[in-house]
């Protein structure tokens, strides 16, 4: 899949999972689930044991069905064994130049991770298709993401830490372009349970919560 299909599904979707688990078969079980609830975006963090392997085997297991990201990528040789392994984009919650050139060089989305406007902005500079904002609870919130989106109106930002059904909307409402959703969405007790319903209603209601604040 070319990178602006890719990065035009996300803007579209708007709901980027992050999945973080302690095993490679829940991993697997979960992006099972969050397909099922109608999210082709699935992001495994690089803190999943054997991380790589999955992303391999997921890539094999649906092909085009899904747009596979390696999340928690903190340097180049990671995020290069990740996009070898079938990775399409790649987030980070840090800011590494060196990761966005990787990506550039691969035509891979990247999402870096910032926090301050002077963080955010050099990040879009560098050639960030998104700004991951993190953690974006701790930082303020929504009022947060309004507030950075006045002066820097054409950066497209990805809050991710805090965000849940109850302020996903408002993170909307406020300027972001799509929603990094890790433990409101996986529920850690649904997959110690094997109950992956409950996460496929959880992808279901959050996107319905994005589309509502959109309007569409």
């Amino acid at each position: 899949m070319e990178k602006r299909e890719i990065f035009n599904r996300m803007m579209e979707e708007g709901l980027i999972p992050v999945i973080r688990v302690a095993s490679a078969q829940e991993a697997i079980d979960v992006a099972d689930a969050i397909k099922e609830g109608g999210v082709s975006l699935i992001e495994i963090t690089m803190s999943v044991q054997g991380a790589i392997d999955v992303i391999k085997e997921l890539t094999q297991k649906y092909k085009d069905e899904i747009i596979m990201g390696a999340g928690t990528v903190l340097d180049a040789e990671t995020g290069r064994a990740a996009l070898l392994a079938g990775a399409q984009f790649i987030v980070s919650p840090i800011l590494n130049l060196s990761l966005i050139e990787l990506a550039h060089r691969y035509s891979a989305v990247v999402i870096p991770g910032a926090a301050t406007p002077t963080e955010i902005l050099t990040a879009w500079n560098a050639g960030a298709d998104l700004v991951k904002v993190f953690p974006a609870a701790q930082l303020g919130g929504p009022e947060y993401i309004k507030a950075v989106k006045a002066p820097l109106p054409q950066i497209l930002l990805v809050p991710t830490g805090g965000v849940n059904l109850q302020n996903a909307g408002a993170f909307i409402k406020a300027g972001a372009s799509a929603l990094g959703v890790g433990g409101e969405l996986v529920d850690k007790k649904a997959v110690k349970e094997k109950k992956f319903d409950v996460i496929t209603k959880n992808t279901q209601a959050f996107l319905k919560t994005i589309q509502e604040a959109r309007g569409t």
